[in-house]
Order: structure tokens, then C-alpha cells, then sequence
């Protein structure tokens, strides 16, 4: 997507298709859930950010986020 605006806009349109599985309809709202969190806590940030950053704004002390200096 070119911006999480898109991306929110996209996943709030297939939500909207009641011929979804429960399966999709559960994976994109959680999905949407976490977009919508990431767009609040960053709002001069426009671009869609990866599952990764996604994951870390949920999960600051996981393994996976944790940044090291030198």
C-alpha cells in the first residue's frame, strides 16, 4: 500500500463484504485494530508499516524489537 490511510481505507472495505470467511474477517481486523493503534501513537507518519512495526507497537519488549546500541 502507499500509506497506512490506504491501507486502513483497503481492510476497512473487505470488512465491509459480508461473503468474507470468519477466518479473513477475524485476521483483518486484528489487523485493522493494530493499523489503527500504529496511525494514533504516529500520526506524522504516513507510510504503511510493515507486519514488523506493527508487531513491535504491540509488543515493545519482544526479542524482535528490542534495538542495541554500539
Amino acid at each position: 500500500m502507499e500509506s497506512i490511510e490506504k491501507h486502513i481505507q483497503k481492510d476497512e472495505e473487505i470488512l465491509s463484504d459480508p461473503m468474507i470467511s470468519k477466518q479473513q474477517r477475524r485476521h483483518i481486523e486484528g489487523e485493522l485494530n493494530e493499523l489503527k493503534i500504529y496511525q494514533q501513537n504516529h500520526p506524522e507518519d504516513h507510510h504503511d508499516p510493515t507486519p514488523l512495526e506493527l508487531f513491535c507497537e504491540m509488543e515493545p519488549d519482544a526479542d524482535e524489537c528490542r534495538m542495541y546500541e554500539d
